[in-house]
Order: C-alpha cells, then structure tokens, then sequence
C-alpha cells in the first residue's frame, strides 16, 4: 500500500471512533508499526487534519477536516450507485431527492476514471411496489424524530380496530412492503410498531418528549433483541 493510500486509510480508522482511539489500534487496523503510525498522524496533523490525542493516551479526529475525495474502491462506487438507486425507488419524495442530490454532488468531485465507474455500475433496484404510506407524510415523521416531537396517529390495525395513540418516534425502518414506525406509545407505556399505510390521520405535537431519541433507539434494541421480536 503507498503511503498516500495508509494516510487515506487512517482517516477512514479515525471516522469511525468517536472516541480516542489507542495508537496501538490504529497501527494494527493499518498493518504498520506503532512508530510508523505516529508518524502518520504527525504527517496528517501538518496536512490540517484536527486530530487530537497523544502518545499512550490515544487519538481522536475533531468534526470539521475532511479529505479531498481522492479515490474511491470499486466496491466503494458500487454501494454509492446501489445506496442512491435504492432509496431513490423506495424512500419518500423527499429521501429520493435527497439521493440524487448526494450522488450528484459526489459525481462533481469524481476524477474522470472513477465518474466512467460509477456510471457504468451495474449494481440495479428494481421499481419499487411498497405499500402506499396512507395518510402518514413520512417526511413529517423523520423531522419529529430529529426534533424529539410526539405524534398524534389515528391508527387502525390489522384486524381493522380504530385507536388513537400518542406516540414518541424514534426511527423508521423501510421494508419492501411496508414502512414502519418504531415508537414508544403512552397508552400502551411500551415500545410499539406502526405501519405507515395504517395510519388514517396523523398530527405532529409542539411538545418534545422527556427523553432523548438515541436512549429510546438503544432501550429499543436491547428489548426486542430480548424477546426476538426484531
């Protein structure tokens, strides 16, 4: 591996922590003696990259310093190609635009010899036949789950019972057939699954919900992994 690919490398070790990481892992995770790596990190320190830490205590890269898009792996293009494709023809509008924005951005800064990759990937989605969201505006959703904001859903399930809940959204989870709304429901004080196409009226509260979105994502996981019910 060049030298200009291991500092590409140890940016992308870096990335992945969002805290120190020892210099003996990151020697390890870029096949290079612990010496070699303090070098590295000096050399990307005098680059600009914001990468704090010392020696025996560890290292960690601030928020801010990126990379100039230098090179991408084949299989890298591929997932970009694929990714964009895919939530093009199954997210909402949108997500969708969203993707194209992205993929368009990365195109721009592309060398020539990696733009013909991507443009003649041939990893395909294709179109989509999910389940319509009903009256769910599932862009609404993902802007109340930023904002930590209840929802009001007028909901209807499978046996088709009516029943309005308060519920405290925390992630969407987009299968083929269906979206569905993963949330803490008040009425029911217990984590609950919504399908969007079931939602017959749905009202986005002013007022946040008392906990942090990431503690209910991680409360979420830990259970459903308990029970087996995801």
């Amino acid at each position: 591996m060049s030298r200009a690919s291991r500092l590409l490398e140890l940016m992308q070790v870096l990335r992945r922590h969002r805290s120190p990481v020892t210099a003996a892992y990151l020697a390890f995770e870029t096949g290079v003696s612990v010496r070699s790596l303090y070098r590295d990190i000096a050399s990307l320190q005098a680059q600009g990259a914001t990468i704090a830490g010392e020696a025996g205590v560890g290292y960690v890269l601030r928020p801010g310093y990126t990379l100039p898009p230098l090179m991408f792996t084949a299989e890298e293009l591929e997932t970009l190609a694929l990714g964009s494709r895919w939530v093009t023809q199954q997210g909402d509008d949108e997500l969708s635009l969203a993707a194209r924005n992205a993929l368009a951005k990365v195109r721009s800064v592309l060398p020539r010899a990696l733009l013909e990759d991507l443009d003649a990937s041939s990893m395909l989605v294709p179109p989509s036949n999910a389940a319509p969201p009903g009256a769910c505006d599932l862009a609404s959703v993902r802007k109340a789950i930023r904002t930590e904001r209840k929802l009001l859903l007028n909901y209807r399930d499978g046996e088709g019972r009516a029943t309005s809940r308060k519920v405290w959204p925390f992630a969407v989870a987009f299968f083929t057939q269906m979206r569905l709304i993963a949330a803490w429901c008040e009425k029911r004080q217990g984590f609950r699954h919504f399908r969007a196409d079931r939602v017959e009226k749905m009202e986005v509260c002013g007022e946040r919900y008392p906990r942090r979105r990431q503690v209910l994502l991680r409360e979420w996981r830990a259970e459903v992994v308990k029970i087996g019910d995801w």
